[in-house]
């Protein structure tokens, strides 16, 4: 295993959360938003959640956030969902991608579960 590049190397969870939303808006996702849930969550410190306009959409935003990170050498510990496009999660430590398919983000609905979090602004 690579080590993680020197200039990644000391990135906090909200320039990663960054990196990841940037590259998720070049290629079309929609309605993004990073929460902060540093000291909500013991688990994570931002969410990144979008939504991709049809399965495969969203198949494709998992892998290019996977390709981004990879070429960045930083460790994913997980991918669950890519198999079927309705919610696929990325687990990168301290930064967890949510991807949806339209109807499963409405269902599910994590921004009105962290609804008290703050939001960070992503330049488009």
């Amino acid at each position: 295993m690579q080590a993680i590049k020197k200039e990644h190397r000391e990135k906090s969870g909200q320039e990663l959360a960054t990196i990841l939303a940037q590259a998720a808006l070049d290629h079309k996702a929609e309605d993004l938003l990073v929460i902060d849930v540093r000291g909500r969550a013991s688990f994570a410190d931002f969410f990144v959640i979008m939504s991709g306009r049809s399965t495969r959409h969203v198949q494709g935003l998992a892998e290019t956030l996977e390709a981004e990170v990879r070429s960045k050498r930083v460790n994913m510990s997980k991918a669950e969902g890519l198999q079927e496009g309705n919610w696929v999660l990325l687990d990168f430590g301290d930064v967890i991608v949510h991807i949806f398919y339209h109807e499963q983000r409405s269902f599910y609905d994590l921004e009105g579960l962290w609804h008290n979090a703050p939001r960070i602004e992503i330049e488009q």
